[in-house]
């Protein structure tokens, strides 16, 4: 009988362990709780979708690698981008090579184009425009800091739709593309050649022919000459002579006539 009720007392007491409530730590609790099973959930979609990129790219490489290429160059493309400060210093660039050279040899139509942004850039009328992939430097009408009610009015402001007739360059990939196409020949001055034909206003580059034909000219004239080119030429120049006197006799014996 006592056995049986020690053998009771112990059922009863791993019963009651069991039924009492287990104390949790707070990693458990943090990891149960909604945030926690949120950033599971959140982690879980991401891997996934990580292994289906992975997995695609495996089972198409032509398709992956064009959208690699095509992310890589977005990248690059928003790396390079020129900004407000690289066009200023481009500008004052432009600028100092173009005071280098005399008025009468500039090209009208890069000093035309750097005074004007010059100009604009002394005004504070100088715009910068950053649309992602590339920049825009545009004019406006008015400096930021002047109080004309013009100027403040949001209402009086320029629309968007005649940016494109205030754009005044482009920078793309590390350059200002409007401003270095001006710059082009910017020490040759066209209106000394505008008297001259059409045909000669017009500068082709030469053939690989009359390059080649210049270059053995070039080194043939610094050849030194031989005996028998220099009999040669005496000569020929005797051989002109005998040609010339009967000649220059005949014309004498007419006039005396």
């Amino acid at each position: 009988m006592a056995s049986f009720r020690v053998v009771r007392r112990t059922l009863c007491a791993a019963a009651e362990a069991a039924s009492a409530p287990v104390s949790r730590s707070r990693w458990e609790k943090l990891k149960n709780s909604k945030a926690g099973v949120w950033c599971r959930s959140l982690v879980s979609d991401y891997k996934e979708a990580g292994r289906e990129m992975v997995v695609g790219a495996w089972e198409r490489p032509l398709k992956a690698s064009v959208y690699g290429t095509l992310l890589g160059g977005a990248y690059a493309c928003f790396y390079t981008k020129p900004d407000r400060t690289s066009f200023e210093a481009d500008l004052l660039e432009r600028s100092n090579q173009l005071g280098l050279l005399s008025p009468w040899i500039r090209s009208g139509t890069s000093d035309g184009h750097v005074q004007n942004l010059v100009k604009l850039r002394n005004e504070g009328r100088l715009r910068h425009a950053s649309l992602g992939l590339l920049s825009l430097m545009y004019r406006s009408d008015y400096d930021p800091d002047v109080t004309l009610y013009e100027a403040q009015c949001s209402n009086l402001s320029v629309p968007w739709r005649e940016l494109p007739q205030r754009v005044l360059d482009v920078g793309f990939a590390g350059r200002w593309w409007i401003l270095d196409s001006k710059m082009k020949d910017y020490d040759v001055n066209e209106a000394e050649f505008k008297h001259l034909p059409v045909y000669m206003q017009v500068m082709s580059p030469p053939s690989v022919q009359e390059v080649e034909r210049n270059e053995r000219l070039h080194k043939e004239s610094w050849l030194p000459l031989t005996v028998e080119d220099e009999e040669k030429d005496t000569n020929v120049e005797d051989k002109k002579e005998r040609e010339v006197k009967p000649v220059q006799v005949a014309v004498e014996e007419q006039t005396r006539a």
